[in-house]
């Protein structure tokens, strides 16, 4: 499970981890991997829980890290850059790096996990997303162009499983109150000097499209994940399913 230390990632692997899955944690950094370990055994005891520290922007890491891996039933790709920057000053090297991630990340690890899930007739392929890769941002075009090439990527790949028990699927999210954001707000609060609460709500509330009126929290994204990896969701496959809390007006 890629980008798993934190945030959405480390709350969608407790809860699969209070379902009984056994769980490889990921991300780049082998202090915060070893931590994250550490955070999830003490709040599920017992839990089956490893990890393999690598930048799965890295193509060489992510072969080093598939070839750790033993036989993989479901895999989450959840590793993700996000930032609010001007279109003008995003450079080709930031184009680069955001498509290494949030896009080529996914594409690395299916290719390798995706051929024996179907040799085996079983598996799950899901895609944590964003209403951004529907309704790309314009403070954050390149972050909204790499989500909409991995929702495509998605949808692609769960053409391959045709007639098998394998599927493929996305979780495009609304805005969540992940580490990441968390911290981007406390900044901008500190800078603006107002209460991080205070401009929490603020920001929600300008999502005028809002239904709920808030943001969400890692854990609400978190129990879809552990349905679209479930026996259960057999009948769901190459599907953009939403946990956005309304953000996005389409129908479809």
């Amino acid at each position: 499970m890629s980008g798993s230390t934190q945030g959405i990632g480390f709350a969608i692997a407790r809860a699969l981890l209070d379902e009984g899955a056994e769980v490889v944690v990921n991300g780049r950094d082998e202090g915060r991997v070893r931590d994250a370990v550490a955070r999830l055994r003490a709040v599920v005891p017992g839990g089956a829980v490893s990890a393999i520290a690598a930048d799965v922007a890295d193509a060489a890491q992510v072969e080093r890290l598939l070839d750790e891996l033993g036989d993989v039933d479901v895999l989450v790709n959840n590793a993700g850059l996000f930032e609010v920057a001007p279109f003008e000053s995003i450079t080709d090297a930031d184009w680069r790096r955001y498509l290494d991630v949030n896009l080529m990340s996914g594409v690395r690890l299916a290719r390798r996990l995706l051929g024996p899930m179907l040799a085996r007739g079983r598996g799950r392929v899901l895609f944590v997303n964003s209403e951004s890769g529907v309704d790309v941002p314009a403070d954050m075009v390149h972050y909204g162009v790499s989500k909409a090439a991995a929702l495509a990527l998605a949808n692609g790949l769960a053409k391959l499983t045709r007639g098998t028990g394998v599927t493929v699927n996305t979780i495009l999210g609304g805005p969540t109150y992940s580490d990441g954001v968390a911290r981007a707000v406390e900044g901008i609060a500190q800078a603006q000097g107002v209460p991080a609460d205070a401009l929490k709500g603020t920001l929600a509330a300008a999502r005028t499209t809002s239904l709920v009126q808030r943001f969400l929290e890692p854990e609400e994204i978190a129990r879809l994940a552990v349905y679209l990896a479930s026996p259960l969701s057999s009948a769901t496959n190459g599907a953009a399913v939403r946990a956005d809390g309304g953000v996005l007006t389409t129908l479809l």
